[in-house]
């Protein structure tokens, strides 16, 4: 036995000249290969899962911002209507009661702010003492947003009323019996203002856009 033989390693194992018995453990190559096929899986798995994220997200995103933009477009300020100045508007002033010169007394006052006077007189019998309220303002179909709510800052109380056969621009003011006298001129004058004010529509604006 060679001196460089291992204590109990004859027959086979016997170690001549240079050649020696290699010791390592025997190859795993079953494990190798399913260590390999369940790394690929997993990075299929995470792969796929980035992918979902970015489709929750990217679609959870425009989402998002199709909802912000819809609800700026709601909160935008519509544009603020032009209406007519007074001195554009003609008026027929009638008096449907049975106190006389009322008429011309409010004709007169109409005058004073800036609108122009056509007919002044007793109301037709259409109206003539069947008017209970403080008035009634009447035009064409075409004043219900424009000449109607200039003329109705300054008899608040009255009704307003559109007829679609009448032809041209002029209102006609009816005086009806609670009628006492034309809203103070101050104070019409601020209702004037109001009509085309943005500053209240600004505010609310605002308050959406916040919210959105």
């Amino acid at each position: 036995m060679s001196m460089l033989t291992p204590p109990g390693m004859g027959g086979k194992y016997r170690i001549t000249g240079e050649t020696y018995p290699r010791m390592r453990p025997p190859r795993r190559r079953g494990r190798l290969v399913a260590a390999a096929v369940a790394s690929v899986a997993a990075l299929g798995l995470v792969g796929w899962g980035t992918l979902q994220l970015v489709d929750v997200f990217t679609g959870h995103r425009h989402a998002s911002d199709a909802a912000s933009a819809a609800c700026l477009k709601k909160a935008s300020p519509a544009p603020v209507k032009a209406l007519p100045k007074p001195g554009t508007i003609t008026v027929n002033v009638y008096n449907a009661t049975t106190r006389s010169g009322l008429a011309k007394q409010t004709a007169d006052e109409l005058k004073k702010r800036g609108f122009k006077i056509g007919d002044v007189g007793n109301a037709s019998k259409d109206f003539d003492k069947k008017v209970k309220g403080t008035g009634v303002l009447l035009g064409p179909a075409t004043a219900l947003d424009t000449s109607l709510p200039v003329l109705g800052t300054q008899l608040t109380g009255a009704e307003r009323r559109t007829d679609a056969a009448r032809k041209g621009a002029t209102l006609d003011l009816i005086i009806g019996d609670r009628f006492k006298t034309l809203d103070q001129r101050t104070a019409a004058d601020q209702a004037v203002i109001k009509l085309t004010e943005p500053a209240q529509t600004a505010a609310v604006v605002k308050k959406d856009k916040k919210n959105c």
